[in-house]
């Protein structure tokens, strides 16, 4: 007897399912042989731009290649699919005579980590300090500190970015009259089905949902259009866990990591509760500062500006629940930004005020961070990025 068209699809849909890899949520890619490691600064008396270290994963031990593009405080770098470009997020509140800062675009040279200049367009507000990537590579998303405002930019071909498809101007305060007078985007970020754009407003609290549009590379606020944090916490970086069903956000302000419930569906975020990210009794002044989520989605880190820390929390992976473990000294001070190795091993701290940049190894069961002794010299650093190479 011949099987109906719909019960076929059905079976062939089922039998996919059972071939994927059954790992929890996401499985570690497998572990390249090196990586060319690009750091961001802010530029002034001891840099000038983007450096690059060449990283062997098998041994651990780092190579410098010192400076490979000179431009203005080139403060957070993303990566295009495939590794074949960079894009800088230059954060200056003045580009060409106008209230903007710039975006960047580089060609990647694999052998010898060179970036070649493409071009540059103005960022869509003063101060961009976040750049990213939808998932298709095919636009690079900025968001504006300083104004407040977020931006989207086609790649071209040749991996230029042509002018501007999207600007959005934020609007609004929140609960601080100095640190919130007015918008502060921090971050903007894609959902793995590349359907939503989140964007962390520091100034309003919020984490605003834009609908993205990848065929013309437009942002629609969606309904609702945010989500909300505790009033003057200050919303600065978020990861999505790779189940796509939760989201993560480090409080600024109030040195808080925060978790949503996320419905990947209508792209709508509700608030879990909020942890502290610091020891209990710690009095000092601190700002986190940066959030990034271990592949395999069993923990999350947040860095501790003042403290001097990253911050491990574990994750229930049912109910989403998170829990403050400990923290790790990063061996340097005031670690603005750290960044964790696409297979999960490595992550690489770093830190602003003492020009270095210190790589721990990561215990795959229980997230602790343990100094691999690979101390590398970078000046101001403030983002880290990595490409894998042969």
């Amino acid at each position: 007897m011949m099987m109906n068209r719909r019960r076929f699809l059905y079976l062939i849909s089922v039998l996919a399912l059972l071939l994927l890899p059954s790992a929890g949520f996401a499985t570690k890619m497998e572990a390249p042989k090196s990586y060319l490691v690009y750091v961001g600064t802010y530029t002034g008396p001891t840099s000038r731009g983007i450096y690059a270290f060449r990283f062997d994963v098998a041994t651990g031990q780092s190579t410098s290649l010192g400076l490979v593009a000179e431009t203005p405080n080139p403060s957070f770098l993303a990566i295009a699919p495939g590794g074949r470009f960079l894009y800088a997020a230059n954060e200056v509140s003045d580009y060409q005579g106008e209230k903007s800062g710039a975006v960047s675009a580089y060609a990647i040279d694999g052998k010898s980590g060179k970036l070649t200049f493409l071009n540059q367009v103005p960022s869509g507000g003063a101060g961009p300090c976040h750049v990213t990537l939808d998932k298709t590579g095919k636009y690079v998303l900025v968001a504006n500190y300083d104004t407040g405002s977020v931006a989207v930019f086609p790649v071209l071909k040749d991996g230029k970015l042509g002018e501007a498809s999207s600007v959005v101007q934020h609007s609004g305060h929140g609960a601080d009259p100095k640190r919130q007078k007015g918008p502060h985007a921090h971050e903007i970020e894609l959902s793995s089905d590349n359907r939503f754009a989140i964007a962390a407003d520091l100034g309003l609290d919020e984490l605003l949902v834009y609908k993205f549009d990848a065929a013309k590379g437009t942002l629609t606020a969606n309904d609702p259009p945010f989500g909300k944090v505790d009033p003057g916490a200050g919303p600065r970086h978020f990861a999505f866990h790779p189940g796509s069903r939760f989201v993560y956000v480090t409080n600024e302000m109030t040195s808080t990591a925060t978790g949503f419930s996320y419905n990947a569906a209508r792209g709508t975020l509700s608030k879990l509760k909020s942890v502290s990210t610091l020891p209990e009794g710690f009095k000092g002044n601190n700002d986190t500062a940066e959030l990034e989520m271990h592949p395999d989605g069993g923990f999350f880190y947040v860095s501790n500006r003042g403290h001097d820390s990253i911050a491990l929390f574990a994750v229930d992976p049912a109910t989403g629940a998170h829990r403050f473990v400990e923290t790790v000294s990063t061996g340097g001070k005031t670690p603005r930004n750290f960044a964790i190795d696409p297979t999960g091993t490595y992550l690489f701290a770093a830190n602003q005020e003492s020009d270095n940049i210190v790589i721990f190894k990561i215990d795959q069961k229980t997230g602790h961070l343990t100094p691999t002794g690979q101390v590398l010299a970078a000046p101001s650093p403030v983002c880290v990025s990595f490409v894998a190479i042969e």
